[in-house]
């Protein structure tokens, strides 16, 4: 991200090469000394002459500009799950076999060039994938945008950005103006909105170490050019907060909306405080927090509180109902790493703006009622409705309102170079319901990454997990980084 910002916390999600969780804080960030790595202790090159060692000057150099990313191909097998609401409402009307094969490919470029005090930063992601739905070829910038930045103090940018607020691995409640990570691969890249921001660092002696204050203009514009639009998504289903809603989402009026989020570095402690307002969503607050205890331990929160929040669901017969309250949201975790480098991630998601386990139960049995009436009539206009609301609450990632992830990763076990085993849990505390995915991945080879992940879902007929799409998914990702 160009320009002169605060550190990043400890726990924010940034790794985009592997699986791997990110790593722990460093000591600018928090002013802790950093997680320990592999290898022990520095050691120098051993004597030489001066005259081994020159370098030219444009050797070490800064370059103006930088080009990457990655080439993917992945696989996929799932097995369906046909007694499972998802299976029934994505479906209804086809004849499946019990598994499903995927074949999905991509390749990731980002690129930076500066001069002087304005850079430019873009990245982008094009893909081809193969499914039960044919060939679909798609082009996304997730980010492009230019920065200004006329002082050490000083940076201004314009443009769509990824803004990574937020301290949690898996879920962040306070990232007003992101988009939601998916908790079963946290590290993915994700597309920003379109915005203009500025924010002013400043940096002290004494408790306070790092202060920052950020302002984020966001609109939401329709029919910007032949009938195009500008962070529609924003005002949608598919909004920066999960179950969100807008003081008028089926609007299409331009909308105007004002984040800030202040960042202070206090006590060798990360702490955020963030806030919306607008035309597109509720008002809402947010906290976050972020500290080493320790060279090993590290621990993470967030909350945040919606005004007026509007929660839609339907009952068992379809009906519609619609409750509206203010939302408190929290999110806590720690990160370890143990001395034999074994990393766990633990966090604890309370989600108040999800629906109950009443609520999905009924919706399951809504689903469940167009599906017998469908294969017994032919008459799919229940079930179509049911598919169709799926789009929203009910087809998130995180739907209910308690959730508890972790992540156990171990690397190079027993001295085996380049292999890295780790396994990942989301638990739906409400009902009971979890996934598993145990994975492997290994580095072997420069610049290649090949991970095998197997995705298991556990869960009754009347839980989140046992009425998912899938029961099981093997995938495999190898990537070529350039």
């Amino acid at each position: 991200m160009a320009g002169a910002q605060a550190s990043q916390p400890s726990a924010q999600a940034t790794g985009e090469k592997t699986g791997q969780a990110p790593a722990p804080a460093t000591a600018g960030q928090t002013g802790q000394p950093p997680f320990p790595t592999a290898g022990g202790q520095e050691s120098g090159p051993p004597a030489a002459s001066s005259e081994q060692y020159k370098f030219e000057p444009s050797e070490i150099e800064k370059k103006p500009y930088h080009i990457g990313g990655f080439a993917e191909v992945r696989p996929v097998l799932d097995g369906l799950n046909k007694g499972g609401a998802l299976y029934r409402t994505n479906f209804y009307n086809q004849h499946e076999p019990g598994s499903l094969g995927e074949f999905n490919s991509r390749v990731q470029m980002d690129g930076s060039l500066q001069k002087g005090i304005v850079s430019l930063f873009a990245r982008g992601n094009f893909s081809a994938n193969d499914n039960v739905q044919g060939w679909s070829k798609i082009g996304t910038l997730y980010e492009g945008y230019l920065n200004l930045k006329p002082s050490d103090s000083w940076s201004f940018d314009a443009g769509q950005k990824t803004f990574k607020w937020g301290k949690g691995y898996a879920w962040n409640p306070a990232a007003f103006i992101d988009r939601p990570k998916d908790p079963t691969d946290p590290d993915l890249a994700l597309e920003g909105y379109w915005a203009a921001s500025g924010q002013y660092l400043k940096s002290f002696q004494g408790p306070l170490k790092t202060f920052s204050f950020q302002t984020v203009f966001l609109p939401v514009l329709y029919n910007v050019y032949d009938h195009t639009s500008l962070n529609s998504d924003f005002a949608g289903a598919q909004g920066s907060q999960a179950n969100t809603s807008g003081t008028n989402p089926l609007a299409t009026t331009d909308q105007y909306n004002v984040a800030a989020r202040s960042y202070f570095l206090l006590y060798d402690t990360d702490i955020d405080l963030t806030f919306l307002a607008g035309q597109t969503k509720t008002p809402r607050y947010g906290m976050d927090f972020s500290r080493n205890i320790g060279p090993n331990l590290e621990v993470h929160g967030e909350a945040s509180l919606i005004e007026n929040f509007q929660r839609n669901w339907v009952d068992q017969n379809g009906a519609p109902h619609t409750s509206t309250y203010d939302a408190f949201n929290y999110l806590l975790g720690v990160r370890y790493l143990s001395t034999t480098l074994t990393t766990y991630i633990l966090e604890w998601y309370r989600n108040s703006t999800g629906l109950t386990k009443d609520q999905m139960q009924d919706f399951f049995s809504f689903v469940n009622t167009g599906y017998n009436t469908y294969t017994s009539t032919g008459k799919s206009t229940q079930i179509a409705r049911a598919s169709s609301l799926t789009s929203g609450n009910y087809g998130k990632n995180s739907p209910m309102q308690d959730y508890f992830y972790l992540r156990v990763s171990q690397d190079e076990p027993f001295g085996v170079l380049y292999w890295t085993p780790a396994i990942s849990s989301v638990i739906n505390l409400n009902d009971g319901s979890f996934q598993v995915i145990p994975e492997l991945t290994c580095t072997r080879l420069t610049n290649w990454e090949f991970r095998f992940r197997t995705y298991m879902l556990v869960g009754g007929r009347d839980e989140e997990f046992g009425n998912k799409q899938n029961d099981y998914r093997l995938e495999l990702r190898i990537r070529r980084f350039f």
